[in-house]
Parts: C-alpha cells; structure tokens; sequence
C-alpha cells in the first residue's frame, strides 16, 4: 500500500493519508469477541450471537469520508471519486471531512466529523491512524466506520499490539469497524437488473472475490460484498448471520483465511442452517504449507483443518477447495429449487461421454439409478434399441438434432426418481449442439427439476453457450465436469441436511449436572490423572469401566484377584504414565494367586527401574471380546473442547480413522460421526461376528460430551482407549483412560 503526505492535518488525522489497494492482507489478533450474545450454556459459552443491523452500512442515509480528496495524482482522490459515485447509487448524503480544504469535488469540506450538519450512518476512513479518531466518531454517535489503513497485525508484532489498541477503542466507543486494511468492495457497482435470488459475498482477501463479482456478467445476481480485512471488529461471522436473515439472498459465499473467533462464525452458521440458507466456503489451511501461509498473511489462529472441516460439515457449511468451485457451487445453490428426487440422470449424444461423466459422478457419492423398464422402453421409441438407456442415457446423436431431442429430455425428466438432468456437451457441433442446447432451456423452464449442462468447449464464445445456455436463469450451466459434479452432490446434500437440520443450541445443557459435581472433586489443576483418577472421573459421568481394585501390596492384589474375578489384568497405575504397554507395565490373562503375586512384584520392580511415580497397581477384570474404540476430548485453538471418536487399540495410531465434533451437538450428530468411519464395518460385524452394541457407544459419545461441555478448560485431554464395545445390548466398558487438568 502507498502513503503520501496531503496537506497540514491536525493531529487527529496525523498528516498521512493512506491509499488503499485492491487486495488487503487479512490480519487480526485474538481478541475476545465483544459481548452481543445472548444465553449462555452450561460452561458459560454464548448460545445465540446478536446479528448486527447493517442496514445502514451497506445502504446508509449520510456518509462522512474523513480525509477525502479531490487533488490529482493522490491516491485518495480515486477513492473519493468512487465513494461519491456510490453514495449517489445507494441515495446516500455524502460529506467530505479534511481539516485543510474547504470544498472536495464542488461539495462543501468539513474540518471534523463533530462540525458535520446532520448525524452520519457511516463514516469511510482514509486516515493512515484511526485510532485517534475513534472517540470523536462516538461523539458523533456514528455507528458504522470502514478504515482502509494498513501497518497493523499483517505487518508482524508491532502492527498488531497497534491493532489491538485500535479493537479496544472500538469496543469502548460502541461503533462498529470494518477493518482495517479493507479495501472498497462494499462500495462495488452492482447490476440491478439480474432477477432471482443473489449470492452474498464474505472475503477477507478482496482480490479471492474477483471471479464470483464476475458472475453478474454470465446472469448471476449479486447483492453483497463484505471484505473483512483485518477483523479488528466485524468479522465473517457477523456478515454471515446478518446475510443469513436477508430474503434477497440464496446463497452465501466466503473466501476465509482465518477465523477470528470459532464459537461466533458456529453461531453465524447455525442461523443461515436454520434459515435454510446455504454456506459455501474455501477456506485456506489444508495443508501445512497452506496453514503457515494463512497464519502469515492473516495473524489468526488457522486452526488444526480437520477440525475446522468437521465442525463446517457439522453445521452444514460447503466447504470447496478452488474459487472457481466456489463460484459454481454457490451460483447452483442460490438459484436451484429444492430437489424433488435424489437421482441423477446422465443423457448425452456419445456413450462414451456418458460412460465416462457416469463413473466420475458415481465416485462422487452421486446415485444414478437405473430407469423403470417402462420408461427404457418409451425412450427406444426415438433412441435406436441398440443403444443405452437405462442409466446413462446415450441416444447416437441423431435424435438431439429434430423433433425427437425434446421428447427424450421431458421423458427422463417425467422418471419419478430422477430429480437432476445432467448432459455433457462435450464440444460444439452446431447440427446437434445448437438445438440440445435450445432443447435443454425450453425444458428447464417447464420443469421444477434441475437441469445442468456442460459445456466442454475450451473456446467459449460460441453462441449456444453464450446465448441460449447463459441466458437462461433456470439452467445451471458449468465448463468442467468436476465442477458439475461439486456443484450437484452440495446441492443434494444441503437440501438433505436443511430438511433434518435442528440447532445443537437449543437444547444445548444450561445447568451442570450431578455428575459435574462428583467430577470437580477429583480434578488436579495442572496434573495427569492415574488411570485409576482417570476411570473415577468416568464413573463420575456414568462411563461404565471393569470391575477394579488399586492395591498397594502383593497380598492386597491376589486378596482384589477374587471379588474381581480371574482372569485378570494387572497395570501399573500412576499419574503421568501414558505408555504403559511399552514399559512393559501391563500384564495381561493371569489366572492363579500366583500369577498375581509374580506379576506385582515385576510391575513394582519395573516401574522403580523406570522412576515411574505409582499409586499403586491396577487389578481388573479382563474383557477379551468386542470391538476396540477411542473416545476423546481435546482442545482447538479456534473452537475449544471438540469430541473425537475412531477405531481403538493400537489402530488409532496406525489408520488414524476418527470423526470429530464440537459440542454441543446431538445423538443424530453422534451417529454421524460412526458413519464418517472408514472402518465403520467392525461395528456392524464382519467375517461372521456379531455386531456390537452402537446404541452403547453412542451413550459414551454424548456422555464424554457432556464432560467437555462441563469441565471446559479444565479438562485439557481425555483419551479413553481401548473403549470395549461388546456384543448387541451388552454396553461398552473403557478399559483405559488418560486424563489432563489444566
């Protein structure tokens, strides 16, 4: 960004007028997020996020520019100019503020915002520091500012202790500040003569949003441009739930780099979930290469991107990788009518165009299933009977160019269990292409089902696609079949999700339960738990664990042997020992007394070699049958406590099978997260055994769920593997247990 010296300004403008730039360096420190929330649940976390009305940013009544410039050759001049040209769009007063000039492009200059003739909804502030500015604006009683500036938390240490001055200014004076280093986006031109509902925009990086304002160009309306730069103050979240409650708007689509504040954007995302509004976003941090980059250009915390995909997923964001899926899948979405059925339909002039988008739209997860006989045979009456009609449907090519084309699109359309047409048009061939093309428009606007195209033509400029395709609002028109097939499965899946979508918030627990104060009793702050402690705070929760004595003696341990009930295991138990088996600390089928008195003495003799603090060794019951699990609480940076369940044993290490939630959610979700497994199987039975009891396991999910939620952040990790899942009604009992206090 460019700086320049414009003028002797008074000390609160401090002399530099900043430029702005089209692309900011989204930047912002971890700040807590201002109190705009409502009910709290049982760890003291919001439950409802306050949406800020923002009517008056995006359509203000007045607008004050402060440092406003009509000099030529300054940055600002530009800028000014376009803020005008908006103001004049919006129907919007504008007044430009400059200590130094009296007029600014034939308007009458004000040297502050206090001496400005009538309140302000919105003041732009092209000021090098606006932090000096702050308290005057809250003065004024101005609600909403936007400061271009740059140097803050994007710039390293120092920007960002400036940044956090200026979110603290902000919180005080009670207005509400997007940026800084933001940059005109929200101020764009946007066509009003697209119909139909319009996708609204969140980018923190203003350039990342260029191909979707592009869109308007091939039809597809756009509302809103919120480019959140560093987020000192409003952030994605905010412009999510508020976009989210607006009746313009179909779709919403974020470029995020970073999250300011998780609990808020699930918040955000559970309002436009309940709205039925559907949320599609890249978000950057896939990879380790991709996560140092965020956290380098933002300054926030990237989060650890299993997680953060989870917890999307769980409250229905679409999560796409390239701007150009987003793009798509964001215009199918807007614009699409819920899906009538979930079948997918492949028609095109080539089987093996329609052979080879079929496998790619299978490998997808999409369902096409074969056509009714009936409905074969009627399409053999203008297909030749040699050809394949069930699933995908290739009609030779012949037929698309007469009378016949149209008959064959309504047909398959008519099919009660197909709900989206897709044909590939792989490259123009106007005998042919020109007249599917008009034949597909015609039938999309006699149809409530969805009709997608694509058109595989590397040129572009032909007049089937840029007329007859494009100028239909109601065809979903794509340029790659990858895109085609993101587009549709988020599509289908959104609707599925939307129509059984309850808030996790609502019934989310406001009061600790008993077992919460059974548990606080056996907390260490700043200790791990013997596996002894670990299991006590289970039981606390009502985890079922195996029967158990802690003796302190070889006498003690044939004496807990009895009631216990042979064969045993023997563990040492003691606190920060996490690795038992490896130290050769665990033993394992012992059967006589005198096998547990050898096995005392070498466990103590071990574990003194090993300087290993015990309290004492574990005698239990042995449980050799069922499926071995893992059920867990960590802590992400982003979102706090989150749930994490998969394959047990020594597969946890090796598979790294585990689905993830961040409370709170509820039992569909805990039965979500079995599915999400690739080793799914082992609980269903395989090779002949039995399965074992789900229900039993997805009791310990919501119960070690319920602990995260109570206990907080004083319950740093849990890790209860092997969870034991036995036999169909039998329950699952956790053999092991790690657990760390804060």
């Amino acid at each position: 960004m460019l700086g320049s010296t414009h003028g002797t300004l008074t000390t609160d403008f401090r002399a530099r007028v900043v430029a702005c730039g089209e692309e900011p360096h989204a930047s912002v420190v971890s700040l807590p997020t201002a109190t705009r929330q409502g009910g709290l649940d049982v760890s003291g976390r919001p439950l409802h996020l306050a949406v800020p009305d923002l009517d008056r940013f995006f359509r203000p009544r007045s607008v004050a520019v402060v440092g406003a410039s009509d000099a030529e050759g300054r940055p600002n001049t530009g800028i000014t100019r376009q803020l005008i040209a908006w103001a004049e769009r919006v129907g919007a007063r504008l007044h430009p503020v400059h200590p130094a000039r009296e007029a600014v492009f034939g308007t009458a200059c004000f040297p502050s915002v206090a001496e400005l003739p009538e309140p302000v909804d919105l003041a732009v502030l092209l000021i090098a520091d606006p932090l000096p500015v702050i308290d005057e604006l809250a003065e004024a009683k101005v609600p909403f500012a936007v400061a271009f500036a740059s140097g803050f938390a994007e710039t390293g240490e120092a920007g960002a202790v400036a940044q956090a001055r200026l979110a603290a200014a902000v919180e005080r004076s009670g207005l509400r500040l997007l940026g800084p280093n933001t940059n005109l986006n929200a101020f764009e031109r946007f066509r009003d003569d697209l119909e139909g509902p319009a996708i609204a925009l969140i980018t923190q990086s203003g350039h990342q949003g260029r191909p979707l304002y592009a869109l308007q160009e091939l039809g597809v309306r756009l509302s809103h441009w919120a480019p959140t730069g560093n987020e000192a103050d409003l952030e994605t979240a905010d412009f999510l739930a508020y976009f989210a409650q607006l009746p313009e708007v179909g779709a919403i689509a974020c470029y995020v780099e970073g999250l300011k504040d998780g609990r808020s954007f699930l918040l955000a995302a559970d309002r436009a979930a309940r709205a039925k509004v559907p949320v599609v976003a890249v978000k950057v941090g896939r990879t380790e290469t991709g996560a140092e980059a965020a956290a380098s250009h933002t300054g926030k915390l990237t989060g650890a991107d299993q997680v953060v995909d989870a917890a999307m997923r769980q409250f229905g964001v679409i999560r796409v990788d390239g701007l150009d899926e987003l793009q798509d899948t964001a215009a199918l979405l807007a614009r699409a009518r819920p899906p009538r059925a979930e079948g997918v339909a492949v028609y095109s002039i080539s089987g093996g165009t329609g052979a080879h988008f079929a496998d790619l739209a299978t490998a997808a997860g999409l369902s096409l299933p074969a056509l009714s006989r009936a409905k074969q045979d009627e399409l053999h009456t203008w297909i030749p009977g040699y050809l394949n009609v069930a699933n995908p449907i290739d009609n030779g090519g012949h037929p698309v160019g007469d009378w016949r084309g149209r008959k064959i699109i309504d047909a398959i359309l008519a099919e009660p269990s197909v709900g989206v047409l897709i044909c590939p048009i792989t490259g123009p061939f106007p005998p042919m292409s020109d007249r599917l093309a008009q034949d597909l428009a015609d039938a999309a606007e006699a149809t409530d089902k969805l009709i997608c195209v694509i058109w595989g033509s590397p040129v572009g400029t032909e007049d089937a696609y840029r007329t007859t395709l494009l100028g239909s609002s109601r065809l979903a028109t794509f340029r790659t079949s990858r895109n085609c097939v993101t587009a549709v499965k988020a599509y289908l899946d959104h609707h599925r999700f939307a129509a059984r979508y309850d808030s996790p918030f609502e019934d989310a627990p406001r009061t600790p339960s008993p077992s919460f104060r059974k548990a606080q009793g056996l907390m260490r702050p700043g200790q791990q738990l013997s596996e002894h402690a670990a299991k006590q705070l289970l039981r606390a929760y009502g985890i079922r664990v195996p029967r158990e004595q802690l003796v302190t003696s070889a006498a003690a341990a044939v004496r807990a042997a009895g009631p216990v009930g042979y064969p045993v295991v023997m563990k040492a138990s003691g606190p920060r020992l996490a690795h038992k088996t490896e130290l050769g600390l665990v033993k394992v089928g012992l059967t006589s007394a005198s096998q547990v008195r050898d096995a005392y003495r070498e466990l103590t003799d071990i574990a003194r070699y090993e300087s290993v603090d015990l309290d004492g060794i574990l005698v239990c019951q042995m449980i050799d049958r069922g499926v071995e699990m893992m059920v867990g609480v960590t802590h992400d940076a982003l979102f706090g406590p989150t749930v994490t369940v998969g394959l047990g044993g020594v597969l946890v290490e090796v598979l790294h099978d585990a689905a993830v939630r961040v409370p709170p959610f509820g039992e569909r979700d805990a039965r979500d997260m079995l599915g999400e497994l690739r080793g799914r199987a082992l609980l269903e039975g395989v090779r002949g055994g039995a399965p074992v009891d789900v229900d039993a396991l997805v009791e310990v999910v919501l119960r070690v769920q319920r602990m995260a939620l109570e206990l907080g952040d004083d319950l740093t990790e849990l890790d209860i593997n092997p969870l034991v899942v036995l036999g169909r009604g039998q329950g699952a009992v956790a053999l092991d247990a790690l657990a760390v206090c804060r």
